[in-house]
């Protein structure tokens, strides 16, 4: 028998190095952009370790180029090319099945465009199992992750939910401050438990996969 506190939950999942690998995609999709204004490229390793973060900061990081002309280039090849070159991580899809079954709440809050990670998780035919995308949009652009309204939007769809933000980056951990929520960071990034735990406020659980991810371990949260 299922127990009634999952229907009161909301697991919120970060997108690239938490449920997808979207680094190949990205890293042609920044040299793509790069090379359209006659910069040089990349090593990947530089690029991927800036993932989680907006494009935007991104761009900013590495020149003094105008980022949004930058950011446009390279939604111009991903959108083409880079969004079919991710991959769900290992075990991810049957432990998505699994969350869902036990009718957990479940959704994406990502740096990413709103409407280009719904793209993403559709390609990967795991759409089913989400129940909302958030993103960047027209109005929540700037602060990507850390936008105010992004709490005003959780509290207006899952009043009295219990809300566990899941992901790799100090961005997710950033975010599930501000939400004042637990977080439970995934080590399948570019980041340590250590940098993920240092700035998190409140309770935290670090484990390597999503895939490691429980009934029990997420009660020992709420």
């Amino acid at each position: 028998m299922i127990n009634e506190k999952t229907n009161n939950i909301v697991l919120s999942f970060d997108l690239d190095n938490t449920l997808i690998n979207n680094r190949s995609g990205i890293v042609a999709s920044f040299n793509y952009a790069l090379n359209k204004y006659e910069l040089p490229n990349l090593e990947s390793h530089v690029i991927e370790v800036m993932i989680g973060i907006p494009l935007n900061e991104m761009f900013i990081k590495v020149t003094n180029q105008d980022p949004l002309k930058l950011t446009s280039a390279f939604r111009e090849y991903y959108g083409k090319k880079g969004i079919y070159q991710a991959n769900i991580l290992p075990g991810i899809k049957s432990k998505l099945k699994e969350l869902k079954e036990l009718h957990f709440t479940m959704g994406i809050i990502t740096s990413k465009k709103q409407e280009m990670a719904k793209r993403i998780i559709e390609v990967l035919n795991v759409q089913n199992y989400f129940d909302y995308v958030l993103g960047e949009t027209e109005d929540r652009k700037e602060l990507g992750k850390l936008d105010p309204t992004l709490k005003k939007i959780l509290n207006s769809k899952y009043p009295g939910y219990k809300i566990i933000v899941i992901g790799d980056h100090p961005k997710d951990v950033m975010l599930s401050n501000n939400l004042n929520c637990p977080f439970i960071g995934v080590l399948t990034g570019h980041h340590s438990a250590n940098q993920l735990n240092e700035i998190k406020e409140g309770k935290a659980l670090i484990i390597d996969s999503v895939s490691e991810l429980d009934i029990d371990l997420i009660y020992s949260l709420i």
